[in-house]
């Protein structure tokens, strides 16, 4: 029999009416679950987490908020075998994979509990040390950040499941605000499971988390000025978030992380086989293979010094061919299937779009020689290496994200002035990475490549034996980045909580404020 999902809203298990929407697996292609949302009052939702969730969790220091998200981590541990499993099934996940995704929630929850014990028993945040505002001692100003009263509303997307849901709650959470989060419906099993867990620990109050495993119907009609939204996605869906009447009548705070062309870049001084050539190599082919290449930092563009491009593309090519795409069940098997159909559908019609602009030099539009999978079966697509035909120029492989197991080489002089441009051309990205051992040459790069990223990696010879690549968001780093990226920003440690509290200055009598603040504390002392 099918499992059918529920959402938790409202301090129970709500199975919706109506039809439902299926979830399959990505290898067989059979239906595993199903669920709807149809028959839940959003309004009432949204109002349960500004009663109930919101004032318990601000009655709460943030160490009890830290020992909460403990609790999840230590829940979702507890059943780590099982969340991998139900990852191959619903996402195609090979278990490395899922193993990406399930210890990044955990680690991302563990990050934030072990901040939380060095803020102890205050509740909110000081923000600066106080300020004399007139001849006289005692009058003074300053600055206090405090949780806002509303809910923060998680959208959340297909491909992390359990890291995505994980790493938006635990600073939401540990801010003092009550959580609505909504996963991806087409790969929702990993991230039902993740809060039957947690309910079943019973680690927060009643409407700090609510669950909603379907379509968020009206749900965002019902945000106000005191609500957060917080959505990971397409552009075009999050512009839609951010123009929504409720959202823009009440000024209501949106975070958007969106499509992004991030990019790759060798430097001219890196020869082939040396520790900083492989490091480079590595990291494009883990970005191309891991989740498919669905991740949101994977790397899409990949500038070449035209001398290189020879090297480049051999060495690519070899390393893919140990890349066996299949059943992801399976220990030798590196790339499983896309999760669904329509996404294979627009990966498959996105190499074909870029092709117009760049020669496919490795791998072809189709599933390839597939390792244990029955014919005709799965939603598989092989890595494709394409190589730009003119660069600058090239406008689709700069404006498209192709959200897939696919790349493409952008030669160029070597010149880390052009190397920046290309890097620009893609309006925005979260994350770019340069390889390089000439110091003068990164530094160049950093002044004109920074005020397009979100973040940006370094690869060299001195890190190339612990590098973690730019393929993994790390809870003490911001994960966001401008223009097309979405111009947002998540994580960065306790700088996150910011989007969940409100700055207010307050100024008076110093004694007064003294009194005014004793629940706070300064982030960092």
């Amino acid at each position: 029999m099918t499992k059918v999902l529920k959402s938790w809203v409202g301090g129970k298990w709500h199975e919706g009416t109506g039809k439902r929407a299926q979830l399959h697996d990505p290898t067989t292609e059979e239906v595993v679950a199903e669920t709807t949302t149809e028959g839940i009052d959003f309004g009432a939702v949204v109002d349960f987490a500004r009663k109930e969730g919101g004032p318990a969790l601000r009655a709460m220091s943030f160490a009890e908020r830290g020992a909460a998200l403990m609790g999840m981590a230590n829940a979702i541990h507890e059943h780590r075998d099982e969340l991998l499993d139900l990852a191959r099934i619903n996402g195609g996940n090979t278990r490395g994979d899922a193993k990406f995704d399930v210890d990044g929630a955990m680690g991302t929850l563990g990050a934030y509990a072990k901040w939380a014990e060095g803020l102890g028993e205050a509740k909110f945040l000081l923000d600066g040390e106080p300020d004399r505002l007139s001849r006289g001692a005692r009058y003074v100003g300053r600055h206090v950040l405090v949780p806002l009263t509303g809910a923060a509303i998680h959208v959340n997307a297909f491909n992390f499941p359990a890291w995505g849901m994980a790493e938006k709650a635990a600073v939401a959470l540990l801010a003092g605000m009550p959580v609505v989060t909504k996963p991806a419906t087409s790969t929702a099993l990993v991230s039902e499971r993740i809060v039957e867990l947690v309910v079943e620990k019973g680690v927060l109050p009643a409407g700090a988390l609510q669950f909603l495993c379907g379509s968020p119907g009206d749900l965002l009609s019902h945000v106000n000025g005191q609500d957060c939204v917080a959505f990971t996605g397409s552009a075009a869906t999050g512009y839609k978030i951010r123009g929504g009447e409720a959202a823009l009548r009440g000024s209501t705070r949106v975070n958007v992380e969106a499509d992004s062309l991030n990019s790759a870049v060798l430097a001219p001084d890196v020869e082939p086989g040396t520790e900083t050539f492989d490091l480079f190599i590595a990291d494009v082919v883990r970005d191309m293979t891991q989740k498919a290449g669905q991740k949101c930092t994977a790397i899409r563009r990949v500038m070449v010094p035209q001398a290189l491009v020879d090297d480049v593309r051999e060495a690519l090519a070899t390393e893919l061919a140990g890349m066996p795409v299949g059943n992801p069940a399976l220990r030798e098997v590196k790339v499983g299937p896309l999760a669904t159909r329509s996404q294979l559908e627009d990966v498959r019609a996105g190499i074909d779009k870029l092709a117009q602009e760049a020669e496919i030099v490795i791998g072809a539009i189709g599933p390839g020689e597939l390792v244990d999978v029955p014919e005709g079966k799965g939603w598989f697509q092989q890595p494709v290496v394409l190589l730009a035909k003119d660069s600058a120029n090239a406008k689709t492989v700069h404006s498209h994200e192709v959200f897939g197991p696919c790349a493409t080489l952008l030669p160029y002089s070597g010149e880390p002035g052009e190397a920046a441009c290309l890097v620009a051309a893609g309006e925005g990205c979260l994350v770019g990475s340069v390889y390089s051992d000439d110091r003068d040459w990164a530094q160049a790069a950093f002044t004109g490549m920074a005020p397009y990223l979100g973040r940006m990696n370094f690869g060299s010879r001195k890190v190339a034996d612990s590098s973690l690549g730019p393929g993994a968001v790390l809870p003490q780093l911001v994960h966001g980045g401008p223009g097309r990226a979405g111009g947002g920003e998540e994580l960065g440690g306790l700088r996150g909580l910011s989007f969940y509290l409100q700055r207010t200055a307050i100024q008076g009598d110093e004694p007064l404020l003294a009194k005014v603040v004793t629940e706070g504390v300064q982030a960092g002392s």
